[in-house]
């Protein structure tokens, strides 16, 4: 499958991945040059260069660890009428080793950094990394977030998930995803707000920051609760023949929401923010943007 696409004269190569999507749209939004780091895993070859390439053109400093055996991941991605099918090879993002992660220059980042944000689906990969920065969060009194990033990471990733949610001060998720992690917990609910409250109750490993749960319901309103109570805000509505593709919309959404976080701004912006970047990823091709955002 990937030849024949990569066969096709209209393919397009864009640097993906759903943690590194949201540090740059974070990143993007920021407008501050060197404002964020990522760190992942990818191979010694040409997309592993491209990779780096294209993030740095981002104004992310990354860190990667390059693995010698496997190529780079990657996703081929067909799109049709607006939405998006996604076929993955993980191939050397399955390959990240919390050693990389100790490393006195990159744990030197760990150190400086006061905002975490890991996808769901690292989980498959290195728990013993996110628990290392989990626990560092925690015992420092910094923000940690995590993403519920896909319904088979609540279903057959359920201990690894539970045994980090504690360290989690910002859950964010999808009303499909909820409704899994409610199903897979044996919550007798579908409702999403009530599954955002009850994950936003789940016990904390730290008391300095409190829970607060972010569920986006695509078209439908984003879901917030916190301190028992929930909040609604309204998305921002496009026409259907201004939809080019849904890819990275969640992790767009994610990196608006974080470059108010760390500004320390209410919750009200953050969550605006995630729905005007995630519109602007929504009228492009994959998690694209143009140079700077025409937001205020």
């Amino acid at each position: 499958m990937y030849e024949e696409m990569a066969g096709k004269d209209n393919v397009e190569y864009i640097a993906g991945g759903a943690t590194q999507n949201s540090i740059k749209v974070a990143q993007w939004m920021l407008q501050i040059p060197g404002a964020t780091n990522y760190m992942g895993c990818i191979g010694k070859d040409k997309f592993g260069e491209e990779m780096k390439k294209n993030s740095r053109q981002a104004g992310v400093n990354v860190h990667y660890y390059e693995d010698e055996t496997a190529p780079t991941g990657t996703c081929a991605v067909c799109v049709v009428g607006g939405e998006r099918s996604l076929i993955a090879n993980l191939s050397a993002a399955n390959c990240y080793k919390s050693e990389h992660l100790k490393r006195p220059e990159n744990w030197a980042l760990v150190e400086k950094a006061k905002y975490f944000y890991i996808a769901g689906f690292f989980l498959t990969v290195s728990p013993e990394s996110i628990q290392l920065v989990a626990e560092h969060a925690a015992a420092r009194n910094k923000v940690f977030s995590m993403n519920l990033s896909a319904p088979f990471i609540c279903e057959f990733f359920k201990d690894a998930q539970e045994k980090v949610l504690p360290y989690m001060d910002y859950v964010f998720g999808n009303g499909t995803e909820a409704r899994t992690f409610a199903k897979v917990h044996g919550w007798k609910t579908d409702n999403v707000e009530e599954i955002a409250i009850k994950i936003s109750q789940w016990h904390k490993a730290s008391g300095t920051h409190k829970r607060i749960t972010v569920i986006t319901q695509g078209a439908d309103p984003v879901v917030v609760a916190e301190d028992g109570k929930v909040r609604l805000f309204p998305v921002i509505l496009l026409p259907k023949e201004k939809l080019v593709d849904t890819n990275g919309a969640g992790d767009a959404f994610v990196g608006g929401f974080l470059s108010q976080l760390v500004q320390e701004k209410p919750i009200e912006d953050c969550v605006r923010t995630g729905c005007y970047a995630s519109n602007v990823i929504i009228q492009r091709s994959g998690c694209t943007y143009p140079e700077k955002p025409d937001f205020s």
